[in-house]
This record gives C-alpha cells, structure tokens and sequence, in this order.
C-alpha cells in the first residue's frame, strides 16, 4: 500500500506549460486577494492589520464562508489524485471508506467550536485554552504535538504534490516545491485569516468545477461508454483485474480487506489533522455564534461526494482502459510504482480528455496544495507569534507588534516547511510510512485535548502526562506488532497495515485511560470562568491614542449599514459586585473606557497565570444570557450531527455490503449515480450558498467599488 515518490512516469504536459501555470496561478491569485483585501478594508470595516482581524477574522465570518473554507482546507490531494489511485488498486470499497474518513472529524470540530465558543469566547488558538488551564509545561507539551502535526501534513502535501507535478511534467520537484508556496505567502502575509477565506472559496469554487468536469466527461467518453459501459468493460476484464483480498479478487465488491483497513487507518490520521491542528479551531473561533456549527456541517456532508464520486470514477475507468492504444503507457506496462505514485488520475484524464484536461488537472493539483498550505501557514504563525512571542517573549507586546511577528512568522514558516519538504524529498521519504507514523505521533492528544473543554476533573499531571504516555504506549504497539508478525522491525514492516492500525488505536484510545486514573489519583475540578480571563488580542492597545480617534464618516457609515455583533467584545467584564449586570460591546466606546483599568488587571493575571488571587464570582459573561442559550442549543444540535453521522458512515450504511456481494449492473449505477449527485450537492452547498448567505456584503462592496471608479471617472 505505499505511495512512491520520484517516479518518473511519462510526461504529459511540457515542463514550460508547468512552469507558467505555476507561477501564473500563484501571481493571479495573490493580485485577486490583495484586491480583496483592500476592498474590505475601506467598504467592510474589515482591516487585517489587526491582530483581531488576521488571527480569527473578528469572530465574523458567516454559515456559507465557513464552510467554503472548511471543505477546501480539507480537500487534500488524498481525496481526488489519490483516492483514484487507491481505488484503481483494491477497488470501489476504498472511495466510499476514504468518504466515511473525512465527515466525521468536522462534525466533531463543529461541537468543540461551539463549546470553545460558550467556555472560552476570545480565545484564538487552542494552544491558549491550554496555557490557561495548564500552565506552561502543558502548553509546551501540546506546542510540540501541534506543530509537529501541522508540519507533517503540511510537508507531505508539498511533497507528494511537487513529486506529482514531476511525475507528469518532468519539472525539478525542487522547482516545483519552492514555487507551490511561494504565492500563497505573499497574500497570507498580508490578508491573514480572512484572506484564506476567500480564497479557500475561489479554490472550492474552482475545484468542484473541475471535479464534476472530469466526472462527466471520463463517463461520457465514447471509451467508456456512460455508466453502463464501465460496469461492462470492468466485467469483460476481471479476469486480468483480479484483486487479492477482495471478495472472488472483484473491483466491484465492498467485501475488500485492504480498503477496510485503510479506512480504518485513515480515520484516525485525519482525525489528528483536523483536531491537532490550530487552523480548524482558529477557523470556529472566527466565525459568527450562528454559523459555526451550521459551517462545519454542511461541509462535512459535502465533502463525501467528493473521494466518493470522482475516486469511483476515475479509479475504475483506469483499470478499464489501461491496456488500451490510448493510455499514455501503451503498450508499456502501468507498473504499481506508476500507480503508487498517483498517476492514474493524471493518465485517465490524458487519456480521455487530451491535452486541454491535463492543464485543468494542474489546476486541480494547484488548487488542492495552496488551500492546505495557506491554512497551515496562519495556523502556525498563530502559534510562534500568540503562543510563543507573546507568551514567553513579550507579554506587553501592542497588537501592531503582534501583527508584525505573524508576518514574519508567515514568511519562516514558508521556509521552513520548503526545508522540510526538500530534505524528506532527498532522504527518499516513503509517504505511506510518514503516513502511518503520523496518527502515533498526533493522536495521544486528541482525547485529552478534547476534556480540556469538557471535563472538569482533569488534572494538570493527566493532561501534560497522558499525551506522553499515549504517544510511547501507540509506538510500543507499532513496533512490537510489526516484530511479532513479521519477524523485524523495518520500514517495509512498520509501515504495513495490521502493525500501523494497532499503533494508531493504542495512541488514540489509551490517553483516555491514563488521563481518568491519574486525574482521579488526585482529584482537582477546574472552575471554567477562568477561561474567561483570556482576553482580545488588542486589548492592550486599548491605551494608545489612536484608539480614542474619532471614526470616520465611512465607519459610521459601515457600523450603521452593519450593525453591532454579540460575538464581538473588547474585553471580559468585571464586576464591582456578583449582582451588577454589565456588558461591554466593541462599538461602546465609553462603557470600554470604564472597565479598561478593570481588563488590564484581568490582561495581568491571565498572562501570569495567578489566578487564583482574583475573585471569580465578579467575573461575568461577555455574551448575554440570550446569546448563551442559543449556544448552547447549537451544542446539542452538534453532537446530535455527530453521532448520527458515525452510525451512519461507519454502520447502518456500509456493513451490511460488507459481505459475499458482487455489484450488479442496476445497484452500480444507481450507487455511482449518487455519488455524482453529490458532487452537485457540494457545489451548491459550498460554492451557491456563500454567495447567497454573503449577498449583503457582496452588494455593499460592489456599490463601494462602483461609487469610487464613478468618482475616478468624474475626476477625469
């Protein structure tokens, strides 16, 4: 089951076609954002050059825009290219198992968001939420679990999408993996969060265009032959497609042990890309206290269709055409290296579509990589500039100086994980093995990160020992697995599946274990206001004297078409008695300047963490009781989704196909049939309904841009 790189293949598009494309897209899209962004900044009130605006967005971001950025952070290069690469190999069980392995996780980020929201609601990354309870050594330890997660996966992507655009254009994948973020840095740096918002929406936007377009037209084909034709060919050549492991070695069964096991594998390392990494956490934490679990949502149920769909198609028309004139390996054989290197997509599309589908196959492969890398550059220029600098470094750091570490943070990031990438690339990295290291590496944390906002009673020792004691008890299980079952402990052993799938269990479901025994061992309870003492990034600045200027008659204008948000604050307030029922909201002006003295004493304990000084019965609430309750049913109504889709995705749906069945000819094409209606779906789910949900903003800044080019020209 591995993935190889640096397989070259036969080219099928000319390394100057590659070399335009990738520089011209990384330039189009910069130029798109940096319009963008100044559009919102002098229409929207929305200026990133605020700690606030750059790290979560202002807390602002609607249903439709969360989940346009939520389903392109998660639509890695794993569900199209290779989800037809696995596909071709063990057949069509191995679509649908990748599908159940990607909706579950944002369901789950969706209740965590929203709960994040009710315990913690100006927090900006979950390493805070950390600090605050325990302490600094907890802090370090999830730092470490944090970045080393973010930088495998974000690594691994450049990597296999650098050795991809090798693979098909005979390009130095040293060329292609400095140049894959090299325009994603420049609009990151200045946009920041709200910048990768938009253009996650132009890259889900784009890619479901294509994903549907290349659906269609591989069954349209008059190779192919509809979905009838592809059932028949897949027939008429099962007896040279033979997969071992399959039921009677059928590509059309979902009897297939090797994909049950590499879906199985692959939950629990995309469970720790989604939860161990700061960009999902940072994505809720900027959204609207509606829009966070309806975000999270309706992209988690788009992005089934989209591994499903196109990996079912793709996969399956390769094995039936393959050994045809017009595959590009004829009469050459399509070597496993070839397959394991993600080629099939590449070829099939070549094939079928000529030379016009493999440009808009580069695009797809472009869309894919800068979405991840965009979203792991804010994620962990949030960590070095809010977890490290401001923390550690510079606690009575100014927001503008915030603002300048995650810029420069943005940029050290680029580098590094391009280091990263290359020195893997020259070391002769086996993805597989990186990919099956990864969940033991990650998933320790999970359980105890998740009790950190939902159990009361865990200890400091629990939540900084568990994950460690998880991590070596997964790494244990891995090797001696491997050692038991065949004999050494080796790449090739440690990265098959039986010995990756116990590790993986062993690091995910343990620390649950640890975490209860050592907790109960000496019991503490944790008071959750304290988390309320975490205040706004640029609270500190509330001092300085451009913060008293007076706005703008533009930004009256703004502030009365918008109207004030209850997710919005400028700081926790603190009462002079329990009783006294106060709020401060982020266009009050004057009751800001009244609690101010009141925040900077919150400000100074928070950093410190001693608490314990300060009395918390005169720590209250920033949002309304009002807000709370809506909240709180938003939190019900999320872990309801959540279970439901598990036994949905896991049980009710695939296991009673799990068995001696063979697909008919009817129940493929109605199955297939519903996987493309799907990729329908998420277009209108993901790409229609932003636009609708957005229209406000849309219609307020296009009058904006149409009342200055009119002034422009009266000039004139």
């Amino acid at each position: 089951m591995s993935v190889q790189l640096g397989v070259s293949g036969v080219p099928v598009i000319p390394q100057g076609t590659a070399y335009g494309l990738l520089i011209g897209l990384g330039v189009a899209f910069c130029g798109v954002i940096l319009i963008a962004i100044k559009v919102q900044r002098a229409y929207l009130s929305e200026d990133s050059s605020t700690s606030e605006m750059f790290m979560v967005a202002n807390r602002s971001v609607g249903r439709g825009l969360t989940a346009s950025a939520v389903f392109s952070s998660w639509m890695w290069i794993n569900e199209t290219v290779f989800s037809a690469a696995f596909c071709y190999k063990f057949g069509l069980a191995v679509p649908f198992w990748w599908a159940t392995g990607l909706c579950f996780q944002i369901a789950l980020m969706a209740a965590l968001g929203v709960l994040a929201k009710i315990r913690v609601p100006y927090a900006h990354t979950s390493l805070e939420i950390i600090r605050m309870r325990y302490g600094k050594i907890g802090h370090v330890v999830f730092i470490i679990l944090n970045i080393t997660n973010n930088v495998f996966g974000c690594a691994s992507m450049i990597l296999t999408g650098s050795q991809l655009i090798y693979g098909v254009s005979g390009m130095h994948f040293v060329a292609a993996t400095i140049l894959i973020p090299l325009g994603v840095v420049l609009y990151t740096a200045v946009g920041g969060l709200k910048a990768t918002f938009l253009t996650d929406y132009l890259h889900t936007a784009i890619a479901l265009i294509l994903i549907i377009y290349f659906t269609l037209t591989t069954l349209t084909h008059e190779a192919v032959g509809g979905l009838g034709g592809l059932y028949d060919k897949i027939m008429a050549t099962a007896s040279e497609n033979m997969i071992p492991r399959n039921y009677e070695g059928s590509l059309l069964t979902m009897k297939s042990v090797d994909a049950i096991i590499w879906g199985l594998i692959l939950k629990f390392g995309n469970l720790a890309l989604v939860v161990m990494d700061t960009a999902f956490w940072q994505k809720s934490f900027a959204t609207e206290v509606k829009a966070t679990v309806p975000g999270y949502n309706i992209a988690a149920v788009a992005i089934f269709g989209i591994p499903w769909g196109l990996g079912t198609v793709i996969g399956l028309t390769a094995r039936a055409i393959h050994n045809t004139p017009i595959f590009p390996t004829y009469p050459g054989e399509f070597s496993p290296s070839l397959v394991n290197a993600g080629l099939v997509m590449p070829y099939t599309i070549k094939a079928l579509i000529g030379d016009k589908g493999i440009i808009a196959f580069f695009v797809l492969l472009f869309m894919a990589l800068t979405s991840t890398v965009s979203s792991s550059m804010i994620a962990v220029s949030s960590i070095i500039s809010f977890d490290l600098y401001k923390t550690y470094i510079n606690p009575k750091a100014t927001d503008k100086r915030l603002m300048k570490v995650s810029h420069l943070a943005v940029v050290f990031h680029t580098i590094f994980i391009t280091g990263i990438s290359l020195a893997l690339n020259y070391g002769g990295a086996d993805m597989t093995w990186i990919g099956y290291f990864r969940p033991i590496l990650s998933c320790p944390g999970i359980i105890p990160l998740g009790l950190t906002l939902g159990w009361s009673k865990q200890t400091r020792l629990a939540a900084i020992a568990s994950p460690i004691l998880g991590f070596l008890t997964g790494l244990s299980v891995w090797l001696a697995t491997a050692k038991s079952m065949y004999g050494t402990i080796s790449i090739a052993t440690t990265e098959a599946s039986f010995p990756a799938l116990y590790g993986a269990i062993a690091s995910f479901f343990s620390p649950a274990l640890y975490s209860v025994v050592i907790s109960l061992y000496k019991p503490e309870s944790f008071d959750w206001r304290r988390f309320l003492l975490i205040e706004l990034a640029e609270a500190p600045k509330a001092d300085e004297s451009e913060s008293s200027t007076t706005p703008s008659d533009d930004e009256k204008e703004n502030k009365a078409e918008t109207g004030p948000s209850e997710s919005k604050g400028n700081g926790i307030v603190i009462s002079e008695s329990p009783s006294e029922n106060t709020s401060v909201l982020a266009s009050d002006a004057e009751k800001a300047d009244a609690v101010r003295v009141r925040e900077r004493q919150t400000v100074s304990l928070s950093a410190s963490g001693d608490n314990n000084s300060l009395d918390l019965d005169n720590v209250q609430h920033p949002f309304t009781e009002e807000t709370l309750q809506e909240l709180r049913h938003w939190y019900r109504i999320a872990w309801a989704f959540f279970v439901v889709i598990v036994l949905v995705t896991f049980v009710a749906w695939p296991m009673p196909l799990y068995r001696n069945y063979i697909f008919t000819k009817s129940f493929f094409s109605s199955w297939t049939t519903v996987a493309i209606i799907w990729q329908f779906f998420a277009f209108f789910a993901v790409v229609v309904y932003p636009l609708y949900d957005g229209r406000h903003a849309i219609v307020k800044a296009f009058r904006g841009v149409w009342r200055a080019i009119g002034r422009k020209f009266n000039k004139a």
